[in-house]
């Protein structure tokens, strides 16, 4: 019987490192630091170390004293660390803040069409009835688990509604896989390319709902979520380069296999639960634990990266530095690892 080929001790000792990079980091209060203290509550879930729950919530306490910035979409991502340090922690502090995350979303962020949200980055009406898969994690997700804590159902709702009409505008039924973004004024996909985060943002998040909403299969949303999630990962597994990775045009050869694509993709293989990708998830261990420096960087990741005008756009986007992003999909992907036999036929359809 083909199992998931590892060595716990030597996911674990990554996973130590990459904290303690990832620490290091002076990120402030955005999406890169939300996806990567994600990552570390997503790593201290797995494996039960309380230094790391420690360690992230000194940081973000020290970020709060220095007070916060406008709420965007974007800046909405540090929701994620705050559920889980409430959920710990019962600081009320916490409480306030996602409340006020919450009230922004569901009552002044920008939104089209059936009540989608609009991509922000910042205070500005930066991207006009632009929907990107960017905001699956920033928003539809966070919004997924507070509607599920708080038993607050119009949460889980509108969350479920953002997937919904984030699959219409942003998935190739064709093909299965995913455009950046949607642009509603022009009615088109802008530069129409299938990038690897974008997919990942959308592979992860999905493969999430059956494992945090009770009953989910009596959603009809849910319905859409998983026929979607289905579609695209049996698109994805033909994708996966030699190296057990993806690159950051999915489809294109010539661009550069990146890391934290790479990570998102593999950890919605294995949140998904299902057998046949076993082989695809090995690879994928092999691929990203080579790609982890000997400091806990996680390496090639591409850089931010609004929806590019050409192919050259994304191919040329630098994957020198460290990035948050990188760091949080690297320990979500190690975590889902870990914790592998809780997914199992967990919620599928």
């Amino acid at each position: 019987m083909m199992k998931l080929n590892y060595d716990k001790t030597q996911i674990e000792h990554a996973m130590d490192q990459m904290v303690e990079r990832t620490m290091n980091m002076d990120m402030t209060w955005d999406w890169p630091c939300g996806v990567a203290y994600y990552g570390i509550g997503a790593a201290y879930e797995a494996t039960g170390d309380r230094k790391y729950l420690e360690m992230v919530k000194e940081r973000v306490d020290e970020l709060i004293s220095l007070g916060l910035p406008a709420l965007t979409v974007n800046t909405c991502a540090m929701g994620h660390i705050l559920l889980t340090l409430y959920k710990e922690t019962g600081e009320e502090q916490y409480k306030k803040i996602i409340d006020d995350k919450l009230d922004y979303l569901t009552g002044r962020a920008l939104r089209f069409g059936a009540s989608v949200l609009q991509h922000t980055v910042s205070a500005n009406n930066d991207f006009p009835e632009q929907c990107w898969a960017d905001t699956l994690f920033m928003a539809a997700f966070f919004m997924l688990r507070a509607g599920v804590m708080f038993d607050r159902p119009e949460l889980v709702e509108d969350a479920l509604n953002q997937w919904y009409w984030h699959i219409q505008y942003l998935q190739n039924e064709q093909t299965g896989l995913w455009y950046h973004g949607y642009d509603n004024l022009a009615k088109d996909h802008m530069s129409g390319f299938y990038w690897g985060r974008a997919n990942c943002w959308a592979a992860f998040t999905m493969a999430q709902v059956a494992h945090i909403l009770p009953q989910c299969y009596l959603y009809p949303q849910y319905l859409e979520i998983v026929g979607s999630l289905n579609e695209q990962l049996a698109a994805l597994k033909t994708l996966q380069t030699e190296n057990g990775l993806w690159r950051t045009l999915l489809d294109d050869e010539e661009s550069y296999e990146e890391v934290s694509a790479s990570a998102g993709i593999a950890a919605a293989m294995a949140l998904k639960g299902n057998p046949l990708h076993i082989k695809y998830m090995n690879k994928a261990i092999k691929g990203i634990l080579e790609n982890i420096s000997n400091d806990g960087k996680v390496m090639n990741v591409s850089g931010g990266t609004a929806v590019m005008k050409d192919r050259e756009g994304y191919r040329n986007i630098s994957k020198r530095w460290i990035q948050g992003w990188g760091q949080g999909m690297a320990l979500a992907f190690f975590g889902a690892v870990l914790d592998y036999e809780k997914f199992t036929g967990d919620g599928a359809l």
